[in-house]
């Protein structure tokens, strides 16, 4: 395979009640739901399509589990890297509930306050990029909704706030790669991708 040949394949978790319920889902360990083990064991025929030379997860339980219940869990390696946002104060809370404070709050302008910064976040996003494009084939990811929309940006070499742009579902994939020697999405959100439409 050559090195522009080469994809990044990336699982957004599937559905735990946090998820469900809107909170902000940074470092805390929330397990999946009962539809979420459902979801993530969907994904399995779709992905055992694909030839992956390395799978990497979220340190998490929701990740990792997303990942074994998908079919990898002999081959998932955890990476730091792929947490989510640490939301600091506001780990727990719905949009909502932060807005009722803060009226104009904006994750990708504003950040968390004793989270992390959009900087920070979009380094870690640039390691893991980089660390795929290390690897040979193709690469394999488990992670979460914002952490994964900041891949995409990096990805397409956009500013970190333009993360805002991609709507990610629990249990979706998506794949990212090269068309010549651009950067592209090949393909963004599908959570009926196991289906083969």
């Amino acid at each position: 395979m050559t090195a522009l040949a080469q994809q990044i394949w990336i699982v957004r978790h599937s559905d735990t009640q946090w998820s469900l319920n809107g909170r902000h889902t940074g470092r805390t360990d929330v397990p999946l739901t009962s539809g979420g083990v459902a979801k993530a064991e969907q994904l399995a025929p779709r992905l055992a399509k694909e030839k992956f030379d390395l799978v990497l997860s979220s340190p998490v339980s929701r990740a990792l589990e997303t990942a074994r219940h998908a079919g990898f869990g002999a081959r998932v390696e955890p990476d730091p890297d792929l947490l989510e946002w640490d939301y600091g104060e506001y780990e727990g809370l719905t949009s909502v509930q932060i807005e009722s404070n803060h009226p104009d709050w904006d994750l990708w302008r504003d950040g968390c306050p004793g989270g992390e910064t959009i900087d920070h976040v979009a380094e870690r996003a640039r390691c893991v990029i980089g660390r795929c494009l290390a690897t040979p084939g193709n690469t394999l990811l488990f992670s979460h909704g914002h952490f994964s929309r900041m891949i995409a940006a990096m990805w397409l070499e956009l500013p970190p706030a333009r993360g805002r742009s991609f709507g990610l579902k629990a249990g979706s994939i998506s794949v990212l790669g090269f068309e010549h020697s651009n950067r592209v999405i090949w393909q963004w959100d599908r959570v009926d991708a196991f289906e083969g439409h």
